[in-house]
């Protein structure tokens, strides 16, 4: 086998391993919220055994030695002989952290400490109840013999069975092993298997990539063909599949491993008494578990060539915004050839925009996983008790806004555990449980992704965190501040509330970093706070990095985008609507409510405010808090579809600019960004004035 095949399958096992880390993961999940049944043990089983398989064909020793001693642990407890409390639920959890640390480590080819694997061997003795010993079938034990194999196990009385089973090309791909799934095959009772070797060809017609052999196999099993079935269950669809009982003839094939159209038929007549089928013709049985359906055809594409069909058709959509521009100059007929075919042009560039971004689109479940070891981790750290719950799993993000987006969640888990939640006394205190919750919220809103951590913990201390400002020398002690802008202070530079420095917290890195790694993404972060009931920090993202959709505005004689998302309407408005509040600000009546103005102009220092608004527009804009706020333009120029570039790496962090764009001209414009601006211009005033306008 080459290399380069090598490294294929050892690919696809880690890519693997993720999907089967994430089933492990989701079973602790419902251990946890005791939603558990017999079958989520075993998923959790199947899902470590299947990691162990795929570890040692690879020669990973020390992945496989961790994983055979926690599926141990497991087997116990879905023998019924091993009691699920939270101390074995937790030792599970922790184990299930560090076989993903050992995965991690055997795909980045870098040695992990053996003690951490020592010390959860030690525990796993411990409720095992004895020290386990090395499997003795992890080595291969076939013995070839004239290319038939003749494998005895522990005799155990009951039903007969005939099996065939003809592994797939696919198969050895996806880096699945025959001889083990024999192996766990006889571990059902007593097994006997005959290699059939009738449709291998001569060697000079030898096709080396595609397999001719195929397994008669006689079980006698007190398990039901359904168990039998489950052995091979990882390699469903990878293989031809019959197992038939001696006594009916019926013949059982799970979902997937049907026969292939140009395989082997194995008739009776070429393989002797030892048959698998019987009668005249047998009929398969459908398996009607849900769980067990064929899942969707998938396949697996890198990364890279994605991010450059993303960018190619962010120049489409550029090139398509140029050639509009250079029509609209030519003085056409309306509904011409030109211009339909042009609408035409646009519609399917937006289409395919929208599947590329569609294939970029990642649940958010894999890194919501992870945040479970970060709370479990700050639990222990801190001596409280936590207990996280997740929503919105499926909610999809962009995966470069997934991976990056990591650090950041980190930070808030760790600040809403150490910081948020009172210690187990101070709540029984409260009247609230000995256990704190932390829950952690995704969902689409508004064009945008929405990521809440929540706690139940006493609420911002808003006394503690002004006196700890003013003592740090952040803000000045005259300084007016309000609830929000308190709270605020918490993303300060070099802010802690903790008086001593702990493995969590305590050095006034944390929450400011968060905050600068969400803005690189074009997000937001808010905080909202009530005392003695939690605390809740929101992450607001864009969907995608890539494109989005926007209004194109002239604000003194420049040109510049707002994102259509955060735009409620558009006025033109009256001077009896327009009212004078303190010394420079302005306000403009709308629905009963007062909304601050801000003109773009003079925030950007493009112009002086103008005295008289007749010859303007003004933009309502809401950010995801709910803020408003009316922005002065001097008018609206077009509303497309807008390539979105970076500012941070070429330039640089500007308030208000969430990035920049090329237009249909060639010109850059900027991309505001709406919450920025209401935040910097608006200060004390930025929320709505929850008055209602004299009539």
């Amino acid at each position: 086998m080459s290399l380069m095949i090598t490294d294929d399958f050892r690919d696809s096992f880690f890519q693997e391993c993720e999907d089967l880390l994430e089933a492990m993961n989701d079973g602790f999940r419902l251990m946890a919220e005791n939603q558990h049944e017999i079958e989520t043990v075993h998923a959790v089983f199947r899902a470590v055994h299947s990691i162990k398989g795929g570890a040692g064909a690879f020669g990973l020793d020390a992945l496989v030695a961790f994983a055979h001693h926690f599926e141990t642990g497991l087997d116990k407890l879905r023998a019924g002989k091993l009691d699920l409390d939270d101390t074995v639920l937790g030792l599970f959890q922790r184990c299930g952290d560090h076989l993903a640390d050992l995965v991690g480590s055997a795909r980045d080819e870098v040695d992990m400490d053996a003690a951490s694997s020592a010390q959860l061997h030690g525990e796993l003795d411990a409720i095992i109840g004895t020290v386990v010993q090395d499997d003795p079938d992890d080595a291969p034990d076939f013995q070839p013999a004239g290319l038939d194999l003749d494998l005895l196990f522990a005799p155990a009385p009951g039903g007969r069975y005939r099996i065939l089973f003809e592994p797939w090309a696919e198969l050895f791909r996806s880096g699945n092993d025959p001889a083990m799934l024999l192996r766990n095959l006889g571990r059902l009772g007593t097994l006997s298997a005959r290699l059939n070797t009738d449709h291998v060809p001569p060697l000079s017609e030898l096709e080396c990539t595609r397999p001719h052999l195929q397994w008669e196999l006689i079980l006698e099993t007190d398990e039901t063909a359904e168990t039998i079935a489950d052995t091979f269950e990882f390699v469903d669809g990878l293989c031809r599949l019959e197992i038939a009982e001696s006594a009916t003839g019926e013949t059982v094939r799970p979902g997937g491993c049907n026969s292939m159209p140009d395989a082997p038929t194995g008739e009776a007549d070429a393989t002797g008494p030892d048959t698998v089928t019987h009668g005249e013709q047998t009929q398969p049985i459908a398996r009607t578990n849900d769980s067990k359906r064929a899942s969707a055809a998938t396949i697996r594409v890198d990364l890279e060539r994605v991010d450059k069909l993303i960018n190619l058709v962010g120049e489409l959509v550029i090139k398509e915004a140029m050639l509009s521009q250079s029509i609209s100059k030519i003085a056409l007929p309306s509904e011409n050839e030109v211009s339909v075919g042009l609408d035409s042009l646009k519609q399917l560039a937006g289409e395919i925009q929208e599947g590329v971004m569609a294939i970029r689109a990642q649940p958010v479940k894999p890194m919501f996983q992870r945040m479970s070891r970060i709370v479990r981790e700050a639990a222990v750290a801190t001596g409280k008790r936590v207990r996280l719950m997740t929503q919105g799993e499926h909610t999809e993000v962009d995966k470069t806004v997934l991976e990056r987006l990591v650090d950041p969640l980190t930070h808030m888990i760790r600040n809403a555990v150490d910081h948020g939640l009172e210690d187990p006394q101070t709540r029984s205190a409260a009247g609230k449980p000995e256990e704190g919750t932390v829950i952690l919220s995704a969902a689409h809103r508004s064009g945008r992704v929405m990521i809440d951590i929540s706690d139940d913990g006493g609420g911002i201390n808003r006394a503690k965190v002004r006196k700890l400002a003013e003592d740090k020398g952040l803000i000045s002690p005259d300084a007016d501040l309000g609830p929000a802008e308190i709270d605020n202070l918490l993303f300060l530079p070099g802010f802690s509330s903790k008086d001593e420095v702990s493995a969590l917290s305590g050095r006034g890195v944390g929450l400011d970093v968060a905050r600068s790694e969400v803005q690189a993404l074009g997000g937001r972060v808010s905080i909202t706070s009530n005392p003695g009931e939690g605390t809740t920090f929101s992450i607001s993202l864009p969907l995608t990095l890539a494109v989005l959709e926007g209004m194109v505005i002239e604000v003194a004689g420049q040109t510049m985008v707002v994102p259509i998302t955060a735009v409620q309407e558009t006025l033109q408005p009256r001077t009896a609507e327009i009212h004078a509040i303190g010394q420079d600000g302005r306000v403009v009546t709308n629905r009963d409510r007062l909304v601050p103005i801000v003109d773009l102009g003079a925030i950007f220092g493009f112009r002086p405010p103008p005295e008289t608004l007749d010859n303007h527009v003004l933009l309502l804009v809401e950010t995801d808090n709910g803020r408003h706020c009316a922005l002065i333009v001097d008018g609206i120029q077009d509303q497309r579809q807008v390539v979105i570039k970076s500012l941070e790496s070429n330039y640089g962090h500007v308030n208000g600019v969430a990035a920049a764009t090329i237009l249909g001209d060639g010109r850059i414009a900027l991309i505001i960004d709406p919450d920025g601006i209401i935040r910097d211009a608006t200060g004390p005033i930025g929320g709505d004035f929850q008055l209602h306008a004299a009539r």
